[in-house]
């Protein structure tokens, strides 16, 4: 069975990031993890900004994945929201490379760490706001600006599963769940 050099570059320099993070992570050091030759990488990825342009693809297309096999037409807009959060704050909480990119945000503010989080979020907010507008369409909720909408959902969602509990103790997910249909359902309900 022919070894698929590329996928091994990509795992190593993954697992290379995961635990270095970004700036401390070398073309050297994915070499050594994928025991091969540093010219060997170089003739998949031009530079390790691609390589880590790929990984974040990567990551941004597994998170797709995960969302769209639990989302159901059967459950209500809000049921899926909070099912599909759950799984994408479990996804990134269980991700070695986002938990490291999220401290070398927070110790070091490295524009390409920060770039990448981004990246992610703003998928995550594309993603919210073409269910927030189907839900619009299909008269779950009242419609108002798709992208307001999500920006809040996601915020409110976020504050309330991270940084919350930099304050108090953690709130369960049901707690959240809870919030988040006090604040948002009753603002969103149609009239």
């Amino acid at each position: 069975m022919a070894i698929d050099r590329r996928q091994q570059v990509i795992e190593a320099a993954e697992k290379s990031f995961a635990l270095f993070g970004y700036k401390a992570t070398t073309m050297d050091q994915v070499a050594k993890i994928a025991n091969v030759g540093k010219g060997t990488i170089y003739t998949f990825f031009t530079n390790k900004e691609e390589l880590f342009d790929e990984i974040l693809r990567s990551v941004i297309m597994e998170m797709k994945r995960i969302t769209e096999t639990e989302v159901s037409e059967n459950k209500s807009f809000f049921e899926n929201v909070y099912h599909s959060m759950d799984l994408l704050l479990e996804f990134r909480r269980e991700h070695e490379l986002l938990i490291k990119l999220f401290q070398e945000v927070r110790d070091f503010g490295t524009p390409q760490a920060r770039e990448g989080l981004q990246r992610i979020e703003d998928e995550i907010l594309r993603y919210l706001e073409g269910k927030v507008a189907r839900a619009a369409q299909r008269g779950e909720i009242r419609a108002l600006d798709p992208k307001v909408v999500s920006f809040v959902m996601f915020k409110l969602y976020i504050a309330l599963t991270s940084e919350w509990n930099k304050r108090e103790e953690p709130l369960s997910k049901e707690q959240i769940k809870e919030f988040v249909r006090m604040f948002l359902a009753g603002g969103l309900s149609p009239e």
